[in-house]
């Protein structure tokens, strides 16, 4: 398997783009254009994606889904939406309160949904870990004859060309089987869940080429790449056939969707084995076809190629054209092209894969991690680069799914004894709780309503933006207000024990005080009182006893810890030195709150650098390290943490962040280069200058990004 982080060094012949105080507005369609994404091998992963954050599809080298198995082990060929959910019958009527455990913790009996290895809490662990689950819905493919009458295998599919242009949305595939060329053009459309192909070949006439569809059933894995095909009594596919098309209904138990078809010429569709279907174009060398995946029945489907290929050059400029635009171009360092590149792609990644109305999956609309559910932990580094880049309505539009599951929020809050909201962590799209032993415990998901709400208000600040969040951020407050505990020793407020942090390596039943949480928590309550003086309000009496006594931030010899309770977590040998660095999250995303001293951050960012162990670390740990740099005024030290040469800081050809065979792409990584770079361009609220995240001799030039806290 090949990785990627060192081809920027083969670009140092690249000019890249600059900061002049008096510069003309940056050509963005040349600075986009100039990452558009080339791939000349079958490699499984480098597929590409056509989408419009609400759907995706993902193809291999042919422009389509023609190879599925062989791409299963990199980046699969997903087609996913954000409504298509299942879940496998509960014939046993399991209850989610079986996984439910009750912990003694400072004096307080909380519940909480763990994975319990007694057999009724087992059992629910099992089922509603893995229920619901996203779907996997279908995979649109080509089916290509050989001369000797054989179907043209991975193998066969030699000179290839195939081009993503970034600025329109477009993917056109070029290659040859037996020496024919064959040419497939891919557009997604931007408002409908719909992908449309124009296949062009003298294969077409010849009878040699068709198209199949083929629906495979959910396995029920961590990972579903959509390439089961077993269980086929297990779910349906119907045929309709219409006029110029077919509408094939699908139905497993309670889930029912449509996938439309449409033809550009005549065409005959079969059925020819279960869940399989096949397209056999007319007399012709061309041959176009839309399919639609809903989970409604439109009668009437009929778009064309071309609609599709308009709409998606149209809003994919209106796109690049809106929000914030970086340029590297007038920087010397060889590293800069490669850094724009993670960020251009990094931008289309994240419109295709998580600019929706829910909280996307941590590997967006391309396949099942966590059997396709959202991390609420992970909605920061999803969604707030979003409003940083002046986009804030694609930040707001999840922000608001929030509404929709307070109620499943306020019910675990109560049952465990504490007031107001208290945040899901694996979720899905209705706001259920998934099972388990390490986000159960989680906390540094719950102000991140606050500070997104915080952002929407900096590019809306008026009544209307405050009256609509209000009462969900004062609820979120509400719960951490009522989550400390008082220590009669201190005199002060404890954060756990009873809690895992960001960092997620420590045991819940014994970690309390984590350095980032009690920033987060200190500088959340704070902002949610600001909320009230906006809007007339007296202070909370509650939440302001907890900001004034909150414990706090924990050090030794001039270091912040990650943990009070682990004053020896940097000893050499110490298990604490690994997955993410959160200690510096409490100057990176946030601004020097609760007493934080910049002076021992710095020492801390220092030890931290020379002691961790970064092999053991995730795609967003890098940003993060790159934005308390930059908050600290080491630029240089900003870049080599963006870029730092370590397997889980991969981005490959098509700018997905690889973390490992299992975990092929990771988009909290893409989101946090646009984090960072926005940062380090902008500065921070406190900064008096800009650019103050990048070395002296980088000429980085930037318009439309917004400044962080």
């Amino acid at each position: 398997m090949k990785f990627f982080f060192s081809s920027f060094l083969l670009c140092a012949t690249f000019c890249l783009s600059a900061f002049v105080a008096t510069a003309q507005p940056i050509n963005r369609e040349a600075v986009v254009k100039r990452h558009n994404i080339r791939v000349t091998k079958i490699d499984s992963l480098s597929s590409l994606t056509v989408g419009n954050g609400n759907f995706a599809f993902t193809v291999d080298a042919t422009g389509m889904q023609s190879f599925p198995q062989a791409y299963a082990k990199g980046v699969p060929l997903g087609t996913q939406s954000v409504w298509g959910w299942h879940s496998f019958p509960n014939t046993e009527n399991i209850k989610i309160e079986q996984a439910q455990k009750t912990y003694d913790l400072e004096g307080r009996k909380i519940s909480y949904t763990v994975q319990g290895k007694e057999p009724e809490s087992k059992k629910a662990v099992e089922y509603f870990r893995v229920n619901p689950h996203r779907l996997q819905l279908g995979n649109i493919g080509l089916e290509i004859k050989k001369k000797d009458g054989s179907l043209a295998t991975v193998a066969d599919i030699k000179n290839i060309n195939q081009h993503l242009d970034l600025w329109t949305g477009i993917v056109t595939s070029s290659f040859t089987v037996e020496g024919e060329p064959v040419k497939v053009t891919t557009a997604g459309h931007q408002q409908m869940d719909a992908v449309a192909f124009r296949i062009e070949s003298a294969l077409i006439n010849k009878k040699c080429i068709a198209v199949f569809i083929r629906f495979p059933y959910p396995n029920g894995q961590w990972k579903d790449v959509g390439d089961y095909y077993g269980s086929n009594e297990k779910h349906q596919s119907v045929l309709m056939p219409e006029k110029d098309g077919a509408t094939i209904k699908r139905i497993l138990d309670t889930t029912v969707y449509y996938t439309s078809i449409y033809w550009n010429r005549y065409s005959g569709i079969k059925q020819i084995k279960e869940h399989c279907f096949v397209i056999e174009p007319g007399n012709s060398n061309q041959f176009e076809i839309t399919c639609r995946f809903s989970n409604t029945y439109h009668r009437t489907f009929m778009i064309s190629f071309d609609d599709v290929a308009a709409n998606s050059r149209s809003l994919w400029k209106k796109f690049w054209l809106s929000g914030g635009a970086v340029d590297f171009s007038q920087t010397k360092d060889a590293r800069a092209f490669e850094l724009e590149r993670r960020v251009v792609l990094s931008q289309y990644l994240t419109k295709v894969n998580c600019a929706s109305a829910y909280p996307p999956q941590e590997t967006g609309l391309t396949y099942n991690s966590w059997y396709g559910k959202p991390h609420l932990e992970m909605h920061w580094w999803h969604a707030v680069h979003f409003a940083q880049w002046g986009r804030p309505q694609l930040m707001e539009k999840s922000l608001d799914w929030y509404f929709t599951v307070a109620a499943k929020a306020k019910l675990i809050a109560k049952r465990q004894g504490f007031d107001g909201v208290r945040w899901q962590k694996m979720t899905d799209n209705n706001g259920d709780e998934a099972p388990s032993s390490v986000g159960a415990f989680l906390i540094w998901q719950q102000p991140h309503f606050i500070y997104m709400a915080e952002m929407l208000y900096r590019s809306k600040p008026n009544k209307q933006t405050l009256n609509k969040y209000k009462d969900l951020l004062f609820a979120t407050a509400d719960f951490m207000a009522s989550f400390p505990t008082y220590n009669e020793q201190t005199k002060k407020y404890n954060l756990g024990k009873g809690l895992i942090p960001a960092q997620e390596c420590f045991e819940a039943v014994q970690t309390f005080n984590p350095t980032y949480e009690l920033a987060y928590w200190s500088w959340a309550l704070q902002k949610a009182q600001e909320w009230r003086r906006r809007l007339g309000l007296s202070p909370d009496k509650k939440w302001q006893t907890v900001i004034d006594n909150l414990a706090p931030l924990p050090q030794k010899n001039g270091v912040y810890l990650a943990t009070e309770s682990t004053p020896d977590c940097y000893e050499k040998g110490s298990r604490y030195l690994t997955d993410h660095p959160a200690v510096l999250g409490a100057y990176s995303s946030l601004p020097a709150v609760h007493g934080l001293d910049t002076a021992v951050m710095k020492k801390t960012l220092d030890t931290v650098w020379k002691v961790w162990q970064w092999n053991d670390t995730w795609g967003w740990d890098f940003p993060l390290v790159a934005m308390t740099a930059a908050r600290l005024h080491l630029p240089e030290q900003a870049v080599d943490a963006l870029l730092m040469p370590i397997r889980t800081n991969t981005y490959l050809i098509n700018g997905h962040n690889f973390q490992d065979e299992r975990l092929t792409i990771y988009l909290p990584g893409n989101g946090g280069v646009l984090n960072a770079v926005a940062l380090m361009c902008t500065g921070a609220d406190a900064d008096k200058g800009i650019n103050t995240g990048f070395p002296k001799t980088w000429k980085v030039k930037w318009e439309g990004l917004k400044k962080m806290f």
